[in-house]
């Protein structure tokens, strides 16, 4: 179900509206919204901005519906509960990730691979998201997210961390790991790695050196730009900057049979290499979405691991400036909308 802008009477919510692309987004006073049968109503309390909130707003992503509300790292309490939800329960804290809804019978979800469902529903991008003092959600795809920690220091979590929990799965049992692009995801999947007992290699935009600075202090063993080579042969690399150049150096990067993971949704066009750099079995793999199941067991991990997310904090009407702040590096770690 996408819950469109159109609606009863009243003005109960407020968002902040994408009703073109690559036009800023619009603050607009909207009908009061009631969820149906499977979801729920959330009070937003927190959503963080995502590098793919830009990739919406640019017309990046196949089949964007207009108007929308961007939004997909959300945190807030339940304050409707819609018929059938039994799992959940009023007041009760929760966060929405970018996957928001699913078939459940394409072969996909048969195989329990969810994340590449033939007829997905993505919050912020194919159904409202969380730019917003309200959102509807699938209650099946709301996490319950407990009483420990702030609210904006857990939105993060709910795509940064989530994707590059992920990533780090598929790269394997890789011990010394090159990050390429240390912005919200890079900072979580950090500390993740380091907790595990791996080398952390951070790769920043060329001159970066708060990024860098900000890398070492969450216990990378070498931090510097993107153009610079590895100091050492890596086992993998994830790759979170949206930058095809960055393939074959982060190919260049890996030693015979290293992994290279794309973790972005979409990525500008991979220039073309020879084929030595893919040679002796290296591997270049992208991650798509999440399941629920990635959701579980990372949302259960991030508290013992004591994962901390680095915030800037801006208003839910400045999020036209959070999202050009993103665009422009001018902050470390992550944005995120507090209405």
């Amino acid at each position: 179900m996408n819950n469109k802008i159109s609606g009863s009477s009243g003005t109960d919510m407020q968002a902040m509206v994408m009703n073109a692309i690559g036009g800023p987004l619009v603050w607009t006073c909207l009908p009061e919204r009631h969820p149906g049968p499977g979801e729920i109503r959330i009070k937003v309390s927190a959503c963080g901005v995502c590098r793919t909130d830009l990739h919406v707003l640019d017309g990046e992503l196949p089949g964007q519906p207009l108007p929308i509300i961007p939004g997909h790292e959300i945190v807030g309490r339940i304050d409707v509960l819609g018929a059938g939800v039994t799992d959940l329960k009023l007041g009760e804290r929760v966060g929405v990730p970018w996957l928001g809804h699913t078939c459940c019978v394409c072969p996909y979800c048969l195989a329990h691979r969810e994340n590449l469902c033939d007829h997905p529903l993505f919050t912020g991008h194919t159904r409202d998201g969380g730019f917003a003092t309200a959102v509807i959600a699938d209650a099946r795809f709301a996490f319950a997210l407990g009483e420990h920690g702030e609210d904006a220091a857990l939105a993060p979590l709910l795509c940064a961390g989530l994707i590059g929990w992920r990533a780090l799965g598929i790269a394997g049992e890789a011990k010394r790991i090159g990050l390429y692009g240390f912005g919200a995801a890079a900072h979580i999947i950090a500390q993740v790695a380091r907790w595990q007992g791996r080398s952390v290699y951070a790769f920043t935009r060329p001159g970066d050196h708060a990024a860098q600075d900000f890398a070492r202090s969450l216990g990378a063993v070498w931090a510097g730009g993107s153009d610079e080579p590895s100091p050492e042969p890596l086992d993998a690399a994830i790759i979170f900057a949206p930058v095809g150049a960055l393939v074959p150096l982060a190919l260049r990067a890996v030693h015979k049979g290293g992994t290279v993971v794309c973790a972005g949704i979409h990525m500008s066009d991979i220039p073309a290499f020879p084929y030595d750099l893919i040679w002796e079995e290296r591997r270049l793999l992208s991650v798509a979405n999440l399941t629920r199941q990635d959701g579980l067991d990372f949302l259960a991990l991030a508290p013992k691991i004591g994962i901390v997310t680095r915030t800037t904090l801006y208003p839910l009407q400045n999020a036209n400036e959070a999202l050009a702040d993103l665009r422009g590096g001018k902050f470390v770690g992550a944005a995120v909308l507090v209405p």
